[in-house]
């Protein structure tokens, strides 16, 4: 896949992955792993859910407040805090679903607004930037999962 997307079409495939995670999850328990891999295959759909949400509450503070600047952040410490390996698979893919509405009506809106945020370590990011890696991030994982459920 060509990450040379238009915001649109990282936009629609994000509002794909929902469905697209709940069919390759459909016999799945949650709690399969690879051997070299660190998390199960509900702490994915929970990582990309929190990635999702973390941006279009980012996106959100530069269209609704002016802020632009914006931290990393450490998503093995936020598994860990959020305890991804007993997480429900159920409850994953609920709160997945949920997170790509909320990200999709954050991103089209950020960008009609045209933000542009400042990270800490990536430098400036565009609304069609974040849109782009966002899609590339969960089309990524959702190909962990089919690493860790061919390994089982």
């Amino acid at each position: 896949m060509s990450w040379e997307l238009t915001p649109a079409e990282a936009v629609t495939l994000v509002r794909a992955m929902p469905d697209a995670y709940a069919k390759r999850l459909a016999d799945a328990t949650g709690q399969e792993r690879h051997p070299d891999l660190t998390w199960t295959t509900a702490a994915y759909v929970s990582h990309v859910t929190d990635n999702l949400r973390t941006w279009a509450e980012r996106l959100a503070g530069g269209y609704l407040a002016g802020v632009s600047e914006v931290p990393g952040y450490d998503p093995d410490l936020l598994s860990q805090a959020r305890h991804y390996n007993k997480i429900s698979l159920a409850g994953a893919l609920w709160s997945l679903r949920w997170a790509v509405d909320g990200w999709a009506e954050s991103v089209e809106t950020a960008l009609a607004s045209c933000v542009v945020l400042q990270h800490a370590t990536r430098g400036a990011q565009r609304a069609e930037d974040v849109a782009r890696n966002n899609a590339h991030d969960a089309h990524h994982h959702l190909w962990d999962i089919d690493r860790i459920l061919s390994a089982e």
